[in-house]
């Protein structure tokens, strides 16, 4: 069984996050984009869980890298970890990296450290990406984001355990 969550707020799409969640559905993948008659939204796809587990999400959105890697820690503190990431379209002209985090209420917290590698230049996320990983990061994912200056910017997530 699916359930598929679409709206053009972050705020919304968390709530109906953690509804679907109560109800017995997990996360399995997030896009952000124009659909054909919402507009620009962020689309979440769930199924339900055999298990009927017991999750909590918490969706992170901002256009400054340093603000995402700060709210990503401190969510991985609080037992959160990373789910997937989409680009939604801000109310200021240029794109916010948006995370879907999720907490396993039943499990014990996994604890990560997390780093962002932004760059406009592939060359310079390739030497940064192997920086990242020859100190144990791996890579979650990467979106490519339109800057409120006007700059197209690629951000790659990584983690490694604490």
């Amino acid at each position: 069984d699916y359930r598929v969550l679409a709206t053009n707020r972050t705020s919304t799409m968390e709530k109906e996050l953690n509804d679907a969640a109560d109800a017995g559905f997990r996360f399995l993948v997030v896009m952000g984009g124009e659909t054909a008659i919402g507009g620009n939204e962020a689309v979440a796809v769930l199924t339900k869980t055999p298990t009927g587990g017991s999750y909590a999400y918490k969706l992170l959105a901002t256009s400054k890298t340093s603000t995402m890697q700060k709210e990503l820690q401190e969510a991985s503190d609080a037992g959160y970890e990373y789910r997937g990431q989409t680009v939604f379209k801000s109310a200021f002209g240029g794109d916010e990296v948006v995370c879907i985090l999720e907490k396993d209420k039943a499990a014990p917290a996994r604890k990560y450290d997390y780093k962002l590698v932004a760059t406009s230049k592939t060359s310079t996320l390739e030497k940064e990406l192997r920086e990242a990983g020859a100190a144990g990061y791996e890579v979650l994912g990467m979106t490519v984001s339109k800057t409120a200056i006007g700059g197209k910017e690629l951000v790659a997530i990584t983690r490694k355990a604490k």
